[in-house]
């Protein structure tokens, strides 16, 4: 037999169970898993490219996801705007619509006011004054008075009457109230127009 018989092989244990190149450097094989990572360690670690490569794609993304985020917010805001102002146009029309029937109901009214028919103590007075209540709840007004200035605008002209002693164009008489319906115009008022004599 030679020398060669009798050679241990690399990394096979001694009798007692320890490593002899363990043994051979003095260190203890326990002495590895005591040096346990901390968190300031992984914190402090160096990103390699690809991490930091990859950082810098998810912060891209974040980036494009808060823009879009707000973009929504924006258009979902100026929807509900928008449909807000759609249903409040929508309820004036609706409320024109149901005032412009009511018109010619309490012009007649109106003019059987004027000639006595309406008096106090009458069935009709009672059914006038609860239709003219409705008129008022739905935001109903009257514009249009003997003495105020013409304004071409809101007043139509029927007949001009040339008076003495007037300056400025003013209103005569009243042939028809003119309507409003918050600040939409329903009808003009139609009027007598006392206009300056020359």
């Amino acid at each position: 037999m030679t020398d060669k018989d009798f050679e241990e092989p690399q990394g096979a244990e001694v009798p007692g169970g320890e490593d002899p190149e363990a043994q051979a450097s003095g260190s203890d094989p326990q002495e590895g898993q005591d040096d346990e990572l901390t968190i300031d360690d992984i914190l402090g670690a160096k990103q390699n490219a690809d991490a930091a490569a990859e950082d810098a794609v998810i912060a891209d993304l974040e980036s494009q996801l808060l823009n879009d985020l707000k973009r929504l917010q924006a258009e979902y805001a100026n929807y509900r705007r928008r449909t807000e102002e759609q249903r409040e146009i929508e309820v004036e029309r609706a409320q024109g619509a149901v005032a412009k029937g009511l018109l010619p109901v309490l012009d007649d009214l109106d003019r059987a006011d004027k000639h006595g028919d309406l008096e106090e103590g009458t069935p009709f007075a009672a059914i006038a004054d609860k239709l003219r209540g409705v008129a008022e709840r739905i935001g109903l007004t009257t514009y249009g008075a003997a003495g105020e200035l013409f304004d071409p605008q809101h007043h139509e002209a029927i007949f001009q009457a040339p008076t003495a002693g007037v300056e400025a164009p003013t209103i005569l008489e009243v042939v028809e109230v003119g309507y409003r319906l918050g600040s939409v115009e329903l009808r003009p008022a139609k009027v007598v127009v006392a206009v300056p004599a020359e």
